[in-house]
């Protein structure tokens, strides 16, 4: 039971690329206990069941600007082959292609990952609508507020002056 437990470390393998939700072939190659040139291989076999919002190469400026984000991956910066990145649906995809029970258990939990990635978005989605709406309620009763301070230094109209009138010739 506690291999099916969703592990956090797995969620932190999950980028935002192209407005995708990716995950780079060598941390699919470690995670599979295989080399990332026998999954590309499996792949190149396969490549009817990969279309491209299943999985994608990034482009040197994207692979350069990952390094540069991400620390762990700087052994990538090196490289002269630009990794490939799978979509959720490539990462169930690759669970058909790669055979072993090890590739099957670790594609449950990154099914599990993804989820759990999404409902974090929509948790994190609705927090920031209703963060907007306290904000505008706050707003409203600022300028409300302000309205009636500054209502309270407006002269009303004609006041007539207090005290005694001088007549003129006396």
């Amino acid at each position: 039971m506690n291999d099916l437990m969703i592990k956090p470390e797995y969620a932190m393998l999950i980028f935002q690329i192209r407005g995708y939700k990716v995950m780079i072939d060598s941390d699919l190659a470690l995670l599979y206990h295989v080399q990332t040139k026998a999954l590309k291989q499996q792949v190149k076999r396969n490549a009817k069941r990969f279309p491209a919002d299943f999985m994608f190469e990034l482009t040197t400026l994207e692979k350069k600007e990952l390094v540069t984000n991400c620390d762990r991956l700087a052994f990538l910066k090196h490289s002269s082959v630009n990794p490939l990145v799978f979509t959720e649906q490539g990462v169930a995809m690759l669970s058909s292609v790669m055979h072993s029970s090890k590739a099957i258990q670790v594609n449950i939990e990154i099914m599990r990952a993804f989820a759990r990635y999404r409902a974090l978005l929509r948790e994190t989605e609705a927090l920031n609508k209703g963060l907007k709406a306290l904000d505008d309620k706050l707003d409203r009763s600022f300028r409300f507020l302000l309205g009636k301070i500054d209502a309270l230094h407006q002269p009303k109209g004609k006041h007539r002056p207090i005290g005694f009138k001088q007549r003129k010739g006396r």
